[in-house]
């Protein structure tokens, strides 16, 4: 039987015009912060922290992985049925628009409708984020900050705020905890929430629905929903959907809607495999998916065969239950107890450095500092900081010093000292790019090669192996 698409796009919501603050938001709308998550003495040692928020709700159609499907190049080839990807699951993804002009239309309500550019304010800085109105004129993130403002003279030029974005950000992630059984934050403006079996009791079009205009209301934040089988067509879904709109893929749609697709859309196809692709004569997701797997893995290695999956609607990667309580951590017991403090301060910048480098190589962001201190007599403190989200050593550096020096009050001899971040959420490199000197991120990105290449102390800053002061100062 020929299957028909089952899509269909629902209606749009209307973007409130009053600031959450001054609608009354109150700091009890922000999840509750975790613990200090606190160690017994150990030398020098990394644990990844365990999410605190047990699910009520498990995803009930999982399978095995798609990679474990067997092909022949043939007729033999499991169908993306049979490897699961289209039948079980209900996947909701929410992607705010534009996040990051949004909220500075919040604002500033003479914005709409306008350019917008959001990023460092110098020439040699980049673009961040832009409007759509900005993207007409071809500006697009990433790009020099110069350049944009030569291709969109009349934009409204604005230099990034992260802690702002993070306020909004956590507001819409409170909002969905309060509601959904099982959700991951999947950056500082995508979630994704598994409702699974909500069709027995609301109905997943109705609830996902229902929820996004919540937030709308809650907020002021336009954003843009998709709901499928998956999180790879819910994403694409939702990216379809874009502007401030929804779209539902029922099973026996998604090939239907995929395949008329260009394969960028595929959220793992990025520009260099975009252009191999494309040099092979592929445009659309129908003549990828036409093609054996094994021509993609032998190209692409295992990130070939996993594009197919999805050219085919595949993806049986599980909602990853998000909680504020997920942390990495870092701590140090000295040889000896001791109360030098350059000596100290030297260790707590080491361990900074390498959870910075843990944060950027699995594409995170930390939103909350902890440090620790212990002492001769095993008394242990903590002090914790919310900040804006990042991963830069230069930023989060400075802060833990500053959380050192308030929580340092006693004169004796520190046995152990920690740092712990926590409030991670997946980022891309743009949410940094408020920089006025890309050279630092370019520095950034050459001593995280060579610290994968050679190993993690290949490249130390000059304040990690020296003790005196004034080489940590900032």
């Amino acid at each position: 039987m020929q299957h028909t698409a089952s899509r269909r796009r629902l209606s749009t919501g209307t973007p409130g015009k009053v600031c959450p603050q001054e609608a009354g938001i109150t700091p009890g709308r922000v999840p509750p912060q975790e613990g200090d998550g606190t160690t017994g003495p150990a030398s020098t040692q990394e644990t990844d922290g365990t999410p605190g928020r047990a699910p009520t709700q498990e995803a009930d159609g999982t399978t095995e992985p798609a990679s474990t499907q067997e092909t022949d190049g043939g007729s033999g080839r499991a169908s993306p049925q049979e490897a699961g990807g289209t039948t079980g699951r209900s996947i909701l993804h929410l992607d705010q628009d534009s996040f990051f002009v949004s909220v500075e239309r919040l604002r500033n309500s003479a914005l709409a409708g306008r350019p917008v550019i959001i990023g460092g304010t110098g020439d040699r800085a980049v673009v961040a984020s832009c409007s759509y109105e900005a993207r007409h004129y071809g500006v697009h993130s990433a790009m020099p900050m110069k350049l944009a403002r030569q291709l969109c003279p009349d934009a409204t030029c604005i230099r990034g705020d992260m802690e702002r974005y993070s306020r909004y950000s956590n507001l819409v992630t409170s909002i969905i905890a309060d509601r959904a059984p099982l959700f991951e934050k999947a950056s500082i403006d995508e979630h994704y929430v598994d409702i699974t079996g909500m069709d027995r009791f609301f109905g997943c079009s109705k609830w996902a629905a229902g929820l996004r205009q919540f937030i709308i209301r809650e907020s002021g934040l336009p954003i843009s929903m998709g709901l499928s089988v998956n999180k790879c067509i819910s994403k694409m879904a939702a990216g379809e959907a874009k502007p401030n709109g929804q779209l539902e893929v029922a099973g026996t749609g998604v090939q239907p809607f995929l395949d008329p697709l260009s394969i960028a859309k595929i959220p793992m196809v990025g520009a260099k495999t975009y252009n191999r692709l494309r040099h092979m004569g592929i445009a659309t997701i129908r003549t990828l998916r036409s093609i054996p797997p094994e021509v993609f893995e032998h190209m692409l290695g295992k990130n070939g065969r996993e594009i197919w999956w999805r050219a085919n609607g595949v993806d049986n990667s599980p909602v990853q239950p998000w909680s504020q309580q997920k942390s990495i951590s870092a701590e140090t017991t000295f040889e000896s107890d001791t109360i030098n403090m350059a000596h100290i301060g030297d260790t707590l910048l080491r361990l900074c450095e390498q959870l910075c480098f843990r944060l950027r190589k699995q594409q995170q962001l930390t939103g909350c500092v902890s440090v620790k201190i212990r002492y001769a007599n095993f008394d242990t403190h903590s002090l914790r900081q919310g900040i804006p989200y990042t991963a830069f050593d230069h930023v989060l550096m400075p802060a833990c010093k500053e959380l050192f020096r308030r929580l340092h009050q006693r004169r004796m001899r520190i046995r152990l000292v920690g740092i712990q971040f926590s409030r991670l959420v997946q980022g891309a490199p743009q949410l940094s790019l408020f920089e006025d000197k890309p050279e630092m991120i370019q520095l950034y990105q050459a001593m995280d090669r060579m610290r994968r290449k050679y190993g993690t102390k290949a490249v130390r800053r000059a304040l990690a192996e020296t003790g005196r002061d004034r080489q940590y100062g900032t």
